[in-house]
């Protein structure tokens, strides 16, 4: 009955309980077999249960739960409202996305920084989630709620989340880099508040920058000399002035099967609801994608990613 209903609807499970009962072998073993039949069981969210306790086993916040049901009806039909590709299309699949922008130190109260919120990364977790993609999101200094089923882990810096991406991205099937990195930090970090007068240190000059590790090179790096093999490296680019050419060759620089292209600026981009991109392949295609929601760009990209994936 079940099959049936799936191939007719989706079915979405929200389990919640104490950590104990859903870690239980028959817990478990229930939940495999309503995703053997074609659900989607949301993972719980980790946090305060009902008593004393805390850990995973809470339910993901209501908003998050209908944003991922919203994820999964859409899912079911494309832009001009035809059936389009079947449910849980990555069920079974691992991947992993960074989010938001990564701050450098300068002293206990200043760092650099950009403006990215996160919004693109958490639409990319929350569409792969709604797939059926068991999806670990590495998100630097996010003021969203936790999309539901997924896995967060919190990083500030660029040295943080290059350390997370590498570890988590070493059974990954797919890998997204959404966020925005910064390329450099302060050479040298004051252990007290910076000032333009009175006691304690002070700035004699310019600030000298370092050059942050390139999460992207790093990747394919180790995926070209180490695997997984078959894994795919989405990397996102994002410009004041789009310059195709100059992307293409980025991406065969970074060595990440796709680049997303997408401006920023003019009310596109950081903080916005909704974006636009082109998307390059490492074979010289491009898929332009006009404005449209976060979530409903994500969902393009992962239509490519899927087909390569197979």
């Amino acid at each position: 009955t079940a099959t049936l209903l799936t191939a007719r609807c989706p079915v979405m499970y929200a389990p919640a309980m104490h950590t104990e009962m859903w870690e239980h072998p028959a817990t478990q073993h229930n939940v495999a077999t309503l995703r053997t039949r074609g659900a989607l069981v949301v993972e719980p969210a980790t946090g305060r249960l009902t008593g004393a306790d805390s850990g995973k086993g809470r339910l993901p916040e209501p908003a998050e739960l209908f944003a991922l049901a919203e994820s999964v009806l859409s899912s079911r039909t494309d832009a001009a409202g035809s059936a389009a590709a079947p449910f849980l299309t990555m069920a079974g699949r691992r991947v992993v996305v960074s989010a938001g922008g990564t701050r450098e130190e300068l002293d206990p109260v200043r760092f650099l920084g950009n403006w990215s919120t996160g919004r693109q990364g958490y639409a990319f977790a929350r569409s792969a989630a709604a797939r059926g993609a068991e999806v670990t999101v590495v998100a630097a200094n996010v003021e969203l709620p936790d999309p539901a089923g997924v896995k967060v882990i919190r990083v500030v810096s660029a040295r943080d989340m290059h350390a997370a991406m590498l570890d988590e991205a070493r059974t990954a099937d797919a890998v997204v880099m959404t966020a925005a990195v910064a390329d450099f930090r302060p050479a040298a970090r004051s252990g007290q508040k910076i000032k333009k007068d009175g006691p304690g240190p002070r700035v004699p000059g310019p600030i000298a920058l370092t050059e942050n590790p390139d999460i992207l090179a790093d990747l394919a790096a180790r995926r070209a000399a180490h695997g997984p093999a078959g894994q795919v490296l989405v990397g996102f680019a994002a410009e004041t002035d789009l310059d195709l050419t100059a992307a293409q060759a980025k991406l065969a620089r970074k060595g990440c099967d796709l680049l997303v292209v997408n401006q920023v600026g003019g009310g596109l981009g950081f903080g916005a609801g909704d974006n636009e991109a082109v998307v390059l392949d490492a074979g010289g295609g491009q898929t332009p994608i006009p404005r449209r929601s976060k979530d409903a760009l994500a969902s393009v990209v992962w239509d490519l990613v899927a087909a390569r994936l197979g």
